[in-house]
């Protein structure tokens, strides 16, 4: 009797399963376990690839849910796992209120966010933000929609970032690295950036440049203090210009076009902050006649894929987003397990090409 007993116990969940109505619909996992004859949660077990369920059992429970077009409710599995699948990516817009998600970068680096979140199975959830008040990032993060967050850009929102970043671990930021900084941070080295791209223009015997990008962000104002650091140490600190231009491209055209008109004495070097910024000033030098790059050498900022097709193709300091997109999800996931990470800074590189 003992024996009897203990071999049915071992082997319940391998018995046939027990006769029911072969039309009734499989919804649920109770459906799927009453049709195999064994618990709910030896289903769920199998339908996991549990290695606590034999291969056998789960083999066959894997089969019978494939014959009856079950598949598991994913928003219960998530809800107790407390995990959504979903991450949320937004943009926030404190200093460019007009610039629209269509941005180059920002499609360039929201497509490899997705392959690299949609390779853990999780999808993107993107929000375009425009801050009203402290609390923008409280509100969006205590929506409950999302396990982690991703944002990019600083914007003008590095102190409300830092605040949320003391209390909320999985957060990752495509942007700056600033000194006292809270936040956990990916992005080039803006500064050297910088000082790549105005040396360059020096070694190619330009004297009159410009700065064409508005530093109220961190990351130009990287770029910018890089560009001057560049100017002083080639004694010409006092003929870096500025022009705080805004980054859509039409609205870059109207400024640059209007200001190099303006201009008795034109520069001979442009450093512009994106590759936007800088093909708005190639349209605008073929505009006024001045020759590119005999007359003004140009050298943009991204690397971006169409850098290579503008006319003259576009010099740039590359800053790799696909290696950046990797690391933003690389640390999120990372921070969500409860690992503290550190900020990754990559390294810029001087892609030379014919508009320098």
């Amino acid at each position: 009797g003992n024996h009897e007993l203990s071999t049915r116990c071992c082997t319940s969940e391998l018995k046939p399963p027990c006769i029911m109505n072969e039309t009734k619909p499989v919804r649920t996992i109770v459906d799927l376990a009453e049709l195999a004859g064994v618990s709910a949660g030896t289903v769920s077990r199998a339908l996991a690839n549990s290695p606590l369920i034999s291969t056998k059992t789960r083999a066959r429970i894997q089969q019978l849910a494939k014959d009856h077009a079950f598949r598991p409710n994913v928003m219960a599995q998530n809800f107790r796992s407390r995990r959504t699948g979903a991450i949320g990516v937004l943009i926030p817009l404190g200093h460019e209120v007009d610039q629209s998600i269509s941005d180059p970068f920002f499609i360039t680096m929201l497509g490899y966010l997705a392959d690299e979140l949609s390779a853990r199975g999780y999808d993107l959830l993107l929000s375009r933000i425009i801050p009203q008040g402290p609390d923008w990032l409280d509100i969006a993060i205590g929506s409950g929609r999302t396990d982690g967050v991703i944002l990019i850009g600083q914007s003008t929102q590095a102190e409300v970032i830092d605040r949320v970043a003391k209390c909320y671990t999985p957060m990752v930021v495509w942007g700056a690295r600033l000194p006292g900084q809270v936040h956990c941070s990916v992005g080039s080295d803006n500064r050297k950036g910088g000082a790549l791209a105005t040396r360059h223009l020096i070694e190619r015997g330009c004297r009159r440049i410009a700065f064409f990008g508005d530093p109220l962000a961190p990351e130009i104002a990287e770029r910018y203090e890089g560009a001057r650091m560049a100017m002083r140490e080639a004694g010409l600190a006092d003929d870096l210009e500025l022009l705080p231009v805004h980054l859509m491209a039409d609205v870059a055209h109207d400024a640059i076009l209007s200001w190099l008109r303006d201009r008795p004495h034109a520069p001979d070097g442009i450093v512009a902050a994106s590759d936007v910024i800088a093909m708005s000033a190639l349209r605008a030098c073929a505009e006024l006649g001045y020759s590119v790059p005999e007359q003004m050498k140009i050298v943009g900022y991204d690397n971006l894929s169409f850098a290579a097709h503008t006319n003259p193709p576009l010099t740039s300091i590359s800053q790799d987003v696909s290696h950046g997109a990797r690391h933003l999800v690389d640390l999120l996931f990372r921070r969500m397990d409860g690992e503290c990470t550190p900020s990754v800074v990559l390294e810029p590189q001087l892609v030379v090409r014919q508009s320098s």
